[in-house]
């Protein structure tokens, strides 16, 4: 029987709940690590895709493009990251650039059609790297299945959170927590369904079909 493959959140917020500072800056990242990296190496090794958004990924586009213009003044290949090298990276975005790194995929077609693609193949979990407008969009269609948050013990005040902001109400079920000797916790959520909400997805369904069977 082929393993489910979840789709996972693997990120640091602050302590007020920000990935990143207005500008993107990641600064107050940079910190003293522990031996385990804060279990970095046994989470990577339990995945082999990642789905960015473009703004997250671009940084990594521009690293490629320059490589690729020097290699090309030399008149040689762009080498490629052997570490990445079994990683397929998904990017989405409206407008895919005409060149990109091997191994990435540029995706537009609508969430629930990508992601039941990739439960239909074999593989390892799925890392969602974000940022805050791609998690926002697959935790509002139903297709985030765990965030494992590590909380830097640091506020930076303002910034960019770490599920772009829109009402909802989504519960989670805490799975696990971990903390390190420096105050970094990290919480293991599982996101809850909402079977309340198909059942009524459906009653309003069934409503609106007999509205128009009355006209």
């Amino acid at each position: 029987m082929m393993k489910e493959r979840k789709i996972i959140v693997y990120i640091a917020t602050s302590a007020d709940g920000y990935i990143a500072r207005p500008d993107g800056n990641v600064d107050w990242l940079n910190r003293p690590r522990p031996a385990d990296d804060y279990g970095m190496g046994a989470f990577y090794k339990s995945i082999d895709a990642i789905i960015w958004g473009r703004k997250t990924y671009e940084p990594l586009l521009q690293k490629f493009a320059a490589a690729k213009t020097k290699a090309t003044a030399r008149s040689k290949k762009p080498k490629a990251q052997s570490s990445g090298s079994r990683i397929k990276n998904y990017i989405f975005s409206r407008q895919p650039p005409e060149t990109f790194p091997p191994g990435a995929e540029f995706v537009r077609e609508p969430i629930k059609e990508f992601t039941r693609r990739l439960h239909s193949e074999a593989g390892k979990d799925i890392w969602m790297m974000g940022g805050a407008g791609i998690i926002g969009s697959f935790l509002d269609e139903g297709e985030i299945d765990e965030f494992m948050i590590h909380v830097i013990p640091i506020f930076i005040g303002d910034g960019i959170p770490l599920v772009q902001p829109r009402h909802r109400s989504i519960p989670l079920k805490l799975l696990s927590m971990k903390s390190w000797p420096d105050g970094v916790v990290l919480l293991h959520y599982a996101v809850r369904t909402q079977p309340e909400s198909k059942s009524a997805s459906k009653k309003d369904g069934r409503a609106k079909t007999n509205k128009k069977r009355q006209h």
